[in-house]
């Protein structure tokens, strides 16, 4: 028994193992990726260079370290961000159709971004509309919370309300855009979108920050999101695990942590519902390894969607909330119909 539950870890730490492995492989492939050809060997040149103070003097270089590394840097963190608050949302619900796009996290930040944009004046800077995307997002939280706290905190009242929340806020943002002149609706259509072109170092620093902190929350809550998982509420109380305040708690960090992404990147859709669907395939239903294992495939889902979104039509670049849509569709449906059909 305890030689199998050795060979359990092992083969879980394995395939986590190889998920990293493939992360830095698609993150170095698409350093390469753009208008400006590069070979491989540039990339450890331009951070020779850049570490040495050379950079200067090379525009290869330039455009490797100031633009495709930090907008590389921007897809693994959004997508790991982005699964792994799905993949909790989901545990601590019961939900498997859960995410941060469809509880109306990411309506509200399109929101509060198209609000600045349209109506901020001298306010409207990147700074201010980020922090009007992160205020809606987390008012929309506020309003998830206190709403299904006054219902009992109920996991299907949670749905509901940010379901509800997210056609409002989806409404709202569709009236202020009859109200744009062009440039600040192409603006406006532009964040609706979510792209991770224009990344810059420090945004990365910022996103890093949330999405360290609460992944590793998460991850440690792991083992009381599986016994949440075992059945109702009843069971997990039995065991001294108070539901009520560990959702909340879930919820919170969640939140918090795709606000930071989706304020940055505008609207992403589907990795969060998607890439805990490709991770329960893969590595099971234990939280310990599908937390961590989703973030991955978030990770390589959002790289390869920038790395399409480059190429395709160069060079125009596509964003990666159309892409990841057009690849997200069919793979969940893929996923459907070969769960209803085992």
């Amino acid at each position: 028994m305890n030689v199998s539950y050795r060979k359990y870890h092992a083969l879980k730490g394995l395939v986590l193992l190889l998920g990293i492995v493939l992360v830095l492989l698609l993150a170095f492939f698409a350093t390469t990726v753009g208008v400006m050809d590069t070979v491989p060997l540039d990339v450890p040149r331009a951070l020779i260079s850049f570490f040495q103070g050379n950079l200067e003097g090379n525009a290869h270089y330039k455009v490797i370290v100031l633009m495709r590394l930090p907008r590389t840097v921007m897809a693994v963190l959004a997508g790991i961000g982005l699964a792994i608050a799905g993949v909790a949302m989901q545990g601590c619900t019961s939900n498997p159709l859960v995410s941060p796009f469809t509880v109306g996290i990411s309506s509200s930040a399109a929101f509060g971004a198209s609000l600045m944009i349209l109506f901020g004046g001298a306010l409207a800077t990147n700074t201010g509309i980020v922090l009007a995307a992160f205020s809606a997002a987390m008012a929309c939280a506020v309003l998830v919370y206190g709403m299904s706290r006054v219902t009992g905190m109920k996991p299907e009242t949670m749905v509901l309300v940010g379901t509800a929340l997210s056609y409002l806020f989806s409404a709202g943002t569709s009236l202020l855009e009859i109200f744009a002149d062009e440039h600040k609706l192409s603006e406006v259509v532009r964040w609706s979108f979510g792209s991770v072109n224009g990344a810059t170092w420090p945004q990365d620093g910022i996103v890093a920050l949330f999405v360290t902190v609460c992944s590793l929350l998460l991850i440690l809550l792991a083992p009381k999101i599986n016994v949440m998982m075992m059945g109702d509420d009843v069971l997990a109380k039995s065991m001294g695990i108070r539901t009520d305040f560990l959702r909340s708690v879930i919820l919170i960090v969640s939140v918090l942590m795709t606000a930071a992404i989706i304020s940055y990147t505008g609207v992403i859709g589907f990795v969060g519902l998607i890439a805990p669907h490709i991770g329960r395939r893969l590595i099971g239903e234990d939280n310990r390894y599908l937390i961590p294992f989703s973030g991955i495939i978030g990770g390589v889902l959002l790289l390869l969607s920038d790395i399409i979104g480059r190429s395709v039509m160069a060079p125009a670049i596509l964003p990666v909330g159309i892409i990841i849509s057009f690849l997200g569709v069919p793979v969940f449906l893929s996923l459907i119909w070969k769960r209803g059909r085992s």
